[in-house]
This record gives C-alpha cells, structure tokens and sequence, in this order.
C-alpha cells in the first residue's frame, strides 16, 4: 500500500460512527449532547483540527481558522482532556501536530493558527480576546457557566463566519436548555453503545447490568437530557407551578446570605436570596442575588444593596463559615442594617425538608425566574448536589423561607411590592 493510500486508511472519516463526519459542512453553531464514550472528545479534536489547517468539509473556510478558544471546565481539563487526553488534539492529530505552551496557554500550529486555552472558572479572562472559532468541552459541568458561555460569544467576532462547538453530557442546567431551545444552534445526540467498538470489552455490559433504565445511565450512556433527578427535594414541575409574575401586598421581607468559606474565584458562591411573606402565609421569593468569587465586603455590599432596594426588614446570616465577622462586615458596609445571625445545627436535607414541604403545597412562589437557583433545587438528593457541588443559593434560599414560616412570625406590616 502506498504511503497516500496509508495516509487516507488512517484518516477519521475511514472510520468514524456515521452522522459524526459531515460530508456537507458543520452548523455553525453545533451541540453534541453525548453519552460517556460516546466520542465527543474526539469529535472536538478533529473538529478543532480541521478549523486550524482548514480542511474540509469540517473547517470549511478557503483559509485556517487562525484564532481558537478552547474552553473547559479547568485549565486542568483542558489540557488533560481536550489537548493531550486518550482523544486530545495532539493525541489525534497526524501531520501537523500542534506545540503546547503551558505558561502562555496555547497551542500552535505550523499552519500559523494558535489556540487559547480558557476554564470555565475565569469567565471574565474571555473579555477582550477575539477569536474565528471555538470548542466548549463539557459545557454542562461548567462554573459560571451561562456568564463564560456569554463573554466567549462577544469574542466570536473574526472571519466570515465564526463556529463553535459545544461537546458535553447533558445535565439540566440552564446553558444546556437555552442553546438546546436556541434555533441557531443544531443539535446531535449520541449514545455510549454507538461507540462500543472503541471501547473496552464489557465495559457496555457492566454499565448496562447496573444503571441501564435508570436516571444516571439514560444520561451518562444514552446522551438523555433529564430533567429531574429522581431522589431530588424539588421537581421541575412544582418550581413551574410556583411561578407568578408578581406577588401581593407582602409583610416582612428578609435577606438570607449564605457566605463562602473563601472568596477565591473556586471557592463556593456567597447565596443572596430575598423572601416576603404575605397575607395568609404565603411566601415569596423575590430575589437570587448570589455571587461566586466576591471578597466579603463586596458579597456584603450586595446584600446590603438589595436590603434597602426591596426595603427588607433584616438580613438573616449564617455565621457557620465566619461567625461574627459575617455580621461585622455587613454592618460595616451599613451600620443601621438590622442582623439576624442563624446557625445551622442540622445537615442541609433536614433543613431543607420542611421547605421542600411547602413547595409541594403550594406555599411558595417565585416572583420572576431564576434558573441557577432553580437548578440547584431539581438537583438536590440526600447527597447533596451532583458532582459535590456546595448548595450556596439553595441555603439562602432555606434560611429565608424558614424565618418567614407563619408559626415564627408576628403580625406582618403590610407593603405592597410589585413585580
């Protein structure tokens, strides 16, 4: 065999799963939605590949794609799994095979095209850079995710027409749903079995024999979009019967701030939800004011800001993480602000049972969406959060439905508050 016929044997479009090489083009906007296995990393990296060396159809510009961005979960994720991973671009590529520099993060190819590297946990490193093309690994994991997703969409701004593909499992959360309802976007699923061929032996088997069926295999094997966890609190149906656009005349309104152990931009988010209750015993939730990364005077700022805006009668804070100095740097931020510490005595299920309770009767409403808490909520199990994940606006939102259960309270001053 000649050393072109070698060369075109070994090419991926000999032997990828069909539907995976578009003889035709790419979207593109393109959503891969994927079970493990399935071969969305290496999609990515060919795909990636493609648009560096412009090659067709999958890079299909008479000219390579000069400027990528390549955004994961982690710096740590990126390099381990999109870059030099088992289906990493280096890993796959033949020909030119790209160089990568760590300590400027990016990934050149003798085509001159370059590829930056970004995590989803430093969204605002994605203000200003100005890129052709873009691959978002495992965008259903992502921290901050809906705010780096958007920033990248201000840099897609170069060439005729910028594309970007985003490869993940699929989770409800609300960057998934929005592009998976976004007519810009195309759409594919694929399943772990499809790709059994590149797998190990038995590895189908043993998966199947323990979670086919289930809420976890449908969307870790088949690529399922689940909407609700099956041992949550909080289902999908109760937060969409919970919603009004506007609440009644309410009585007391309070602040919950959960505060984060650090404020390191990893670090867990600071929640900020604010609660009224009204007439009858109704609760209201008003508000998702959380923040991830916020030095303590400025998550305090926050809560403060959000205090005199719905006019509230207290901040209810718990001092678990930071005891006195949570309720010192809120004062110093707005000395006359009225404090209410709490301490949690009991495990985050417990306390959110009683709440949960209230849902399920119909004595709560959300005045207004918010996603981010809302999943938070439908992914809530006696374990906590999937993927070990800290329940910061779920908390607040706990700590402020409780101190207004009916049984706490005196008799409420009435104040009207519009939607």
């Amino acid at each position: 065999m000649g050393l072109a016929a070698q060369a075109i044997e070994n090419e991926w479009l000999m032997t990828c799963l069909p539907g995976r090489y578009r003889a035709f083009g790419v979207p593109d906007n393109w959503l891969v939605l994927g079970g493990r296995g399935s071969g969305k990393t290496r999609l990515g990296s060919e795909w990636t590949i493609a648009q560096a060396c412009g090659l067709p159809p999958m890079g299909e510009t008479a000219r390579p794609n000069g400027r990528i961005a390549l955004v994961g979960e982690t710096l740590g994720d990126v390099r381990e799994v999109m870059i030099d991973g088992p289906s990493g671009i280096r890993t796959v590529a033949r020909g030119d095979r790209p160089r990568y520099e760590p300590t400027r993060r990016r990934l050149l190819w003798t085509s001159g095209a370059v590829a930056y590297v970004f995590s989803s946990e430093d969204p605002e490193s994605l203000r200003g850079p100005q890129f052709m093309a873009a691959w978002c690994d495992e965008a259903a994991k992502w921290k901050n995710a809906e705010h780096c997703f958007d920033m990248l969409q201000f840099g897609l701004r170069l060439g005729d027409r910028p594309k970007q593909l985003v490869t993940t499992t699929p989770k409800p959360t609300s960057l998934i749903k929005r592009l998976m309802s976004d007519p810009a976007f195309h759409v594919d699923r694929y399943s772990t079995r499809d790709n059994a061929a590149n797998l190990a032996d038995g590895f189908i088997a043993a998966l199947e024999s323990r979670y086919a069926g289930t809420r976890l295999g449908r969307q870790e094997l088949d690529g399922e979009l689940i909407e609700d966890r099956e041992d949550a609190l909080w289902t999908r149906g109760q937060i969409e019967a919970a919603f009004v656009s506007e609440a009644p005349q309410l009585g007391r309104i309070v602040i919950a701030v959960d505060p984060p152990a650090s404020s390191r931009r990893t670090s867990d988010a600071c929640g900020i939800v604010a609660a009224g209750l009204a007439d009858g015993g109704r609760i209201f939730v008003l508000a998702d004011e959380s923040v991830r990364g916020a030095k303590p005077s400025e998550w305090a700022a926050r809560a403060v800001a959000l205090y005199h805006r719905l006019q509230a009668d207290c901040i209810v804070a718990e001092v678990n993480q930071g005891g006195d100095m949570v309720a010192a740097v809120i004062r110093t931020v707005d000395p006359a602000v009225a404090v209410k510490e709490v301490r949690a005595r009991r495990g985050k299920w417990l306390r959110a049972e009683p709440v949960a309770a209230l849902y399920a009767q119909g004595q709560v409403r959300h005045v207004g969406r918010f996603p981010e808490l809302e999943d938070e909520m439908c992914d809530f199990g006696p374990d906590g959060l999937s993927g070990g994940r800290s329940p910061d606006r779920l908390d607040a939102l706990v700590w402020a439905v409780t101190d207004l259960l009916p049984r706490a309270m005196g008799e409420p001053r009435i104040r009207d508050f519009g939607a």
